[in-house]
């Protein structure tokens, strides 16, 4: 199927580096996005979010003239729908934007063209919820216009390489829906595309990032047992992997982000009685911040009126990313345990969390704490140096919640140091 041009709906982590790669690869895109400032600020060459190189390719697509940003779809060959798909209710999938931007499609949809969803969905979501919408045009999904589904497979910090060169799954719901998606992706993707039915293709994205939580939850009730059995989770996982085929993840603060924070509750919602495994690994990894609040309550006597300085909100290293961060829950806990918080997150140095005082600068953030609690293991935070930071603090107590830090180096400095998991040394 040939392709000139490209409508992408909805401009976040995923469509705007998805709408740049295909206008930047000769594709005529309009990227449409329902919020105003995000329309405004890209067509002033602003980027809203930050990811490495990001800024460089939006800025060439739009100076070339390949891409142009709308509040609306247009009229094209191919739509591709990345908008969220967050929680409502009791662990629900929204699925409202979703639905929102497959009614926008309706009035411009055009025999002959090929619709794409991308957004993390319940499985049958393309075939029962997205084709009945795209239908009120008149026009039947399969034999008047072409229906797929695509999840992205990209980690943050890495989305332009991975989205170029990571494997393509591209389930249809025919055969002739499969092949026109492979040939659009195969305009930039160098990866494999693979070719299946739509449901197979939404399940597939939603056991990729099921399965990492699983196992991120093991790796956390391990770190819960090392502290209990006075073992160092740390040192015990380096020894456990050395087997070949054992691969235990690293522990943490919990789970965060978008795709392994949210999608196994697809399937838990989808068939409750089944996903029994699934719901356990989420609690075990919602759990997690409470797990870390009772622990700093241990080594911290009373937490009212306690001078934390929280390094880091970010869902993990290195990315500006705070949806569905556990750092950002565990600020909270402590500003309602009555807690001085003062948080400093660098890639997002104005973001607020309620009860807690924003810093923009390290130096501001640390220079009254009573307590350094490291969340994220930024490279620039574990970069620090103790006894530069000695200087410039007044705390006597760092509690590092992701193993970011040396523990020799940090009590010659001066300080009382904590790490989760850490059994062997927590007296």
């Amino acid at each position: 199927m040939k392709i000139n041009t490209l409508c992408v709906l909805g401009l976040g982590y995923i469509g705007l580096p998805t709408a740049s790669t295909f206008a930047t690869h000769g594709l005529k895109v309009t990227g449409v996005d329902t919020q105003p400032q995000i329309v405004t600020g890209l067509n002033n060459g602003e980027v809203h979010l930050f990811e490495p190189g990001l800024r460089t390719l939006v800025q060439a697509a739009l100076k070339s003239g390949n891409l142009v940003v709308k509040d609306k779809p247009q009229p094209a060959d191919a739509f591709i729908i990345a908008v969220p798909t967050p929680f409502k209710g009791n662990k629900q999938a929204d699925m409202d934007f979703v639905k929102m931007a497959a009614e926008s499609i309706v009035p411009v949809l055009a025999a002959g063209n090929l619709v794409i969803l991308e957004s993390t969905s319940p499985p049958r979501t393309t075939v029962d919820f997205v084709a009945p919408i795209l239908e009120k045009s008149g026009l039947k999904a399969g034999k008047d216009f072409s229906l797929a589904y695509s999840p992205e497979r990209v980690l943050p910090g890495q989305i332009l390489r991975e989205l170029i060169e990571n494997a393509r799954v591209i389930g249809g719901i025919d055969a002739a829906s499969a092949e026109a998606g492979r040939d659009l992706y195969a305009t930039f993707v160098r990866g494999e595309i693979v070719v299946t039915d739509a449901t197979t293709a939404e399940m597939v994205k939603l056991m990729e990032n099921t399965y990492r939580r699983i196992n991120i939850a093991a790796a956390n009730e391990f770190a819960r047992l090392a502290d209990r059995f006075q073992v160092d989770i740390w040192e015990a996982i380096a020894l456990a992997n050395r087997h070949p085929r054992v691969k235990i993840l690293n522990p943490g603060p919990g789970v965060g982000g978008h795709c392994i924070s949210v999608d196994p509750w697809f399937l838990v919602e989808a068939a409750p009685e089944t996903a029994q495994l699934i719901r356990t690994a989420r609690m075990v990894n919602d759990s997690q911040p409470d797990y870390v609040m009772e622990f700093i309550e241990k080594k911290v006597v009373g937490l009212a009126n306690k001078r934390i300085t929280v390094l880091g909100l970010a869902y993990k290293p290195d990315v500006d990313d705070l949806r569905e961060s556990p750092a950002v829950e565990i600020a909270r806990l402590l500003a309602d345990n009555e807690a001085k918080v003062i948080v400093h997150e660098p890639f997002k140095p104005d973001f607020l969390v309620a009860g807690t005082r924003t810093a923009q600068t390290l130096e501001e953030a640390i220079v009254d704490a009573d307590i350094l609690l490291l969340l994220v293991g930024h490279t620039q935070f574990k970069e620090l140096d103790p006894a530069a930071i000695r200087s410039k603090t007044s705390a006597n107590i760092i509690i590092d919640a992701v193993n970011g830090w040396e523990r020799v180096t940090w009590q010659s400095a001066g300080f009382d140091f904590y790490r989760i998991g850490d059994g062997k040394n927590l007296v």
